[in-house]
């Protein structure tokens, strides 16, 4: 619309200037004929060209009304994947708690990444807005997160003693301490139950701890530098 109206001033400011010029000097009648001619010339083109034109206007106006409107093609693209717009805004907040969580290092690592693979699954994840994010941004900050190790206590041995054991028995069993003389280790673990370190007895149940690493060296360094008395 607006060429239209700059070829109408155009066709305007021409006539006027043929009209200035024929009032500065007389024309002859061949003279005024010939720029009546290509004035008239002008103008037909003119004519044609606002028709065309206008041709043009109403073309781009019918496109126009079929073009769906953003909402409507929203929705549509929501349909694809089987889901309106509250379970999408459900999808979005679920992505940004989890991806936060993540950046936090809200551990334990599996149970993030079992959430993430939930994410994975639902068809909105494969809309644009989400799919970079929760397919590669999302996954590759869990890859590059390493979680500490967490190294577990040794725990406690149950041992239920039998006829003819000992604690030095006890001690040197390979599964326990495989040294007689970490008994004393069992000893102090047990005394609510052992009065005397000489006498246990049949189907009492003694606790069996770990040895630290400086017991473990003590006790060693015991064995190693045990030597028997000298049989007559």
């Amino acid at each position: 619309m607006k060429t239209l109206k700059m070829y109408l001033v155009f066709s305007f400011v021409l006539s006027l200037s043929l009209s200035v010029f024929a009032q500065q000097r007389e024309l002859t009648k061949d003279e005024w004929q010939a720029l009546m001619d290509k004035n008239t010339a002008k103008k037909e083109s003119l004519t044609k060209e606002v028709s065309t034109l206008q041709n043009d206007v109403n073309n781009l106006a019918q496109q126009s009304a079929k073009i769906q409107g953003y909402d409507d093609c929203v929705d549509e693209k929501y349909t694809m994947v089987s889901a309106k717009r509250p379970q999408v805004d459900d999808f979005r907040r679920a992505v940004t708690e989890l991806e936060g969580k993540i950046r936090r290092k809200e551990g334990p690592k599996a149970a993030r990444q079992a959430d993430l693979d939930a994410l994975k699954k639902n068809a909105i994840s494969a809309l644009p807005e989400f799919y970079d994010r929760v397919h590669v941004q999302m996954q590759r900050m869990l890859d590059e997160w390493v979680e500490a190790v967490v190294k577990e206590e040794p725990k406690d041995a149950m041992y239920t003693v039998v006829k003819g054991d000992c604690l030095w028995f006890i001690a040197r069993r390979k599964e326990y301490y495989g040294n007689g003389f970490a008994w004393p280790k069992i000893y102090n673990a047990n005394r609510d139950q052992i009065k005397n370190p000489d006498l246990i007895y049949p189907k009492q149940v003694f606790r069996i701890p770990p040895l630290t690493e400086d017991e473990k060296a003590k006790y060693e360094k015991m064995r190693r530098n045990y030597k028997p008395a000298p049989t007559n």
